[in-house]
């Protein structure tokens, strides 16, 4: 195992973190940021901004340049704190700073999984992407029936599946070595745990967090 890639991959997804939040925190203290994004209805705008780069980064990782793909990386985490500066106003930052936590200790815990187990974890990438894709279906249609015990069992659905995924692709770095650049490597990697991470944080935010009066 590469622990020098593995060091790189970590140090980006740090980065990508810090970017996001303080990103988030800065916008969700300045009014005029909070118009343009909610008055001015330009939310959907970043919203669809960040899927395109998402989906971008990961068809052309291969052809891209090392430097593009930091780019990349940065300016999607970027429009990521945009949207998500909307749980510092909807949460106290109390709850937000303990969710973060416990998100930060289960990451841990399924990295360790991932980088330890002797479980070849790729035999289950179907059985991921599957549970994937019907989870994003229920919630397509939990928009239409508003039912809250539903979009309970959605959270928790996609806690699990997120978790197994952080074990997947920490596993999935070890069999990414040589295929292209390391530099490249650790910052696609890092783009994988990123949505991994923010999706179980979301998860539990939306189960655990306290809102705001």
């Amino acid at each position: 195992m590469d622990k020098a890639l593995f060091s790189k991959v970590y140090l980006w997804l740090f980065i990508g973190l810090l970017v996001t939040f303080g990103t988030g925190i800065v916008t969700s203290q300045n009014k005029d940021a909070l118009e343009v994004l909610f008055v001015q209805n330009r939310y959907w705008i970043f919203a669809v901004a960040e899927v395109a780069i998402a989906l971008y980064l990961s068809i052309r990782i291969q052809k891209m340049s090392p430097t593009a793909a930091r780019i990349c990386y940065l300016l999607y985490t970027f429009l990521t704190g945009l949207t998500f500066s909307t749980i510092f106003i909807a949460y106290k930052i109390t709850s937000i700073i303990m969710v973060f936590g416990v998100t930060s200790a289960l990451f841990l815990a399924f990295a360790l999984i991932g980088a330890k187990t002797n479980v070849d974890l790729t035999k289950f990438r179907t059985y991921f992407f599957m549970a994937l894709i019907g989870m994003i279906i229920c919630t397509i249609i939990n928009i239409f029936l508003r039912n809250p015990m539903f979009d309970i069992l959605i959270c928790c659905a996609s806690i699990v599946i997120f978790l197994g995924y952080i074990a997947y692709d920490i596993q999935r770095i070890k069999s990414m070595e040589g295929v292209m650049d390391d530099d490249k490597v650790a910052v696609f990697m890092a783009f994988q745990l990123f949505l991994d991470f923010i999706n179980v944080f979301m998860d539990l935010l939306r189960l655990f967090g306290d809102s705001r009066d």
